[in-house]
């Protein structure tokens, strides 16, 4: 559908090409900038983040109480539900040839044995789209949200978990497969045990508060959801999502042995300080149950947005005179090399970066940081670390879950009242990458 936001898009790409030509010279410093044949270049998004009205799902109920740890709720969203078809057109006008989305479980199952045929065929003609646009769909099967009828059964902390994750991803891939390229079971399994080391205590409790409010409107003994937790809900989460993880693996590949499944996980670009650093205990506490688990799949996806510097006691702040995010921790170019070194070395599988980002309002600096980012990769992989591809987060600005529409990670900016798509500069810059499969 070439409506009038896609040719305003079309036309923004192009003018934005001529904007990124700095930041390629930048580039041709890398001494083999070509990035191999089949390369996966492309953006991220997730379902319940852009599509809006996700009313089946858990987070929309807990976004829409009082009182909750979301700032406001998703509502609307991007209208990306609607708006598909502009968005993969975006995608495609970019240069890109690879988009990552997902499939959001609480409008396929919006209640509990009960498959939705027409979110099915919507799904599928959002595969189908792709690949009639030359585009590749890296799909992920559960991008954090779930249905509300699942997580008031206690969520990935009931045994039933891993069967009914298992059942759904067979529905899908019956209804879909065939044409996704490379499949993501979870999105940041382990996102809970970063967050543990970061956020304050004011804000634990209130996920609980939120969590216990929608168990009593439900009356239902325990009410979890995979990103709003509590932190006693952390353990019995990690373990349900090993279990489930493993069992959807299985579902898709009895569908479709040859398509290449793993998960994505979260991860700094982890550093040591001093004498005594606790880098690698908190590396073992943050990852190692996931690394051990990604040794048998197909690749492991890395998403990487910022480094960690360990000292003896925990986190150091940001040295001074660093460039900082809209979070105030700071913009480290090399910071997706480490991470992705780290990953292969520890799993022995290919690396798919599934997401890559910065949250600011000022594009430049997102723009240097795509150009310095993938050279410190490209170095990465001369030496020897194989890497699939390189989904950029976000496609355009977003739901940011519990901090609502903060952050701006979107190569697109998006008007909240017309939903019009607007690409920045950056979106330029990275699709004269793609366009060229290389840095120069």
């Amino acid at each position: 559908m070439l409506d009038r936001r896609t040719l305003l898009a079309t036309g923004a790409v192009a003018g934005a090409s001529l904007i990124a030509a700095p930041a390629l010279a930048a580039a041709k410093r890398i001494a083999n900038p070509a990035f191999p044949k089949g390369f996966f270049w492309g953006a991220s998004t997730a379902p319940h983040q852009v599509e809006g009205n996700n009313t089946a799902s858990d987070l929309w109920f807990l976004e829409n109480q009082k009182p909750t740890i979301f700032a406001e709720p998703s509502g609307d969203a991007c209208n990306s539900f609607e708006l598909w078809r502009t968005d993969l057109d975006l995608v495609k006008a970019m240069g890109l040839n690879s988009y990552r989305f997902g499939i959001e479980w609480a409008r396929i199952e919006p209640e509990k044995g009960l498959f939705s045929r027409a979110m099915l065929d919507h799904y599928k003609a959002m595969i189908d789209g792709c690949r009639e646009r030359g585009l590749s769909p890296i799909v992920t099967f559960n991008h954090f949200t779930a249905p509300r009828w699942f997580s008031a059964q206690g969520g990935w902390t009931n045994p039933e978990s891993a069967s009914l994750f298992a059942r759904f991803c067979d529905t899908a891939m019956r209804a879909f497969g065939a044409g996704i390229a490379a499949a993501i079971t979870f999105n940041e399994p382990n996102i809970l045990l970063l967050l543990r080391t970061m956020l304050p205590p004011p804000v634990w409790d209130m996920q609980r508060v939120t969590l216990d409010t929608a168990s009593k409107r439900l009356g239902v003994p325990r009410f979890v959801s995979a990103n709003v937790a509590g932190l006693n809900d952390i353990d019995d989460l990690q373990k349900g999502q090993i279990a489930a993880h493993k069992a959807g693996k299985a579902a898709i590949k009895a569908v479709r042995g040859d398509l290449p499944v793993g998960f994505s996980l979260s991860m700094f670009d982890d550093q040591a300080a001093g004498k005594n650093s606790i880098r690698d205990r908190m590396r073992h506490e943050l990852y190692d149950p996931w690394l051990d688990l990604a040794k048998a799949d197909d690749f492991i996806g890395v998403q990487n947005y910022e480094r960690a510097v360990w000292g003896d006691k925990g986190r150091l702040p940001p040295p001074a005179g660093a460039v900082l995010n809209w979070r105030g921790t700071e913009v480290y170019a090399p910071s997706l090399a480490g991470s992705v070194r780290y990953a292969h070395a520890a799993t022995g599988v290919p690396v798919l970066i599934s997401e890559h980002g910065v949250g600011t309002e000022n594009d430049a600096i997102r723009a240097t940081f795509i150009t310095d980012s993938l050279g410190y990769l490209k170095t990465a992989m001369d030496e020897g670390v194989p890497v699939l591809g390189y989904c950029h987060w976000s496609l355009m600005d977003n739901f940011e879950w519990i901090f609502g529409y903060k952050g701006e990670y979107g190569l697109c900016g998006v008007d909240r009242k017309t939903f019009v798509r607007t690409p920045r500069p950056s979106a330029g810059v990275l699709g004269a990458f793609s366009r060229r499969n290389g840095l120069a």
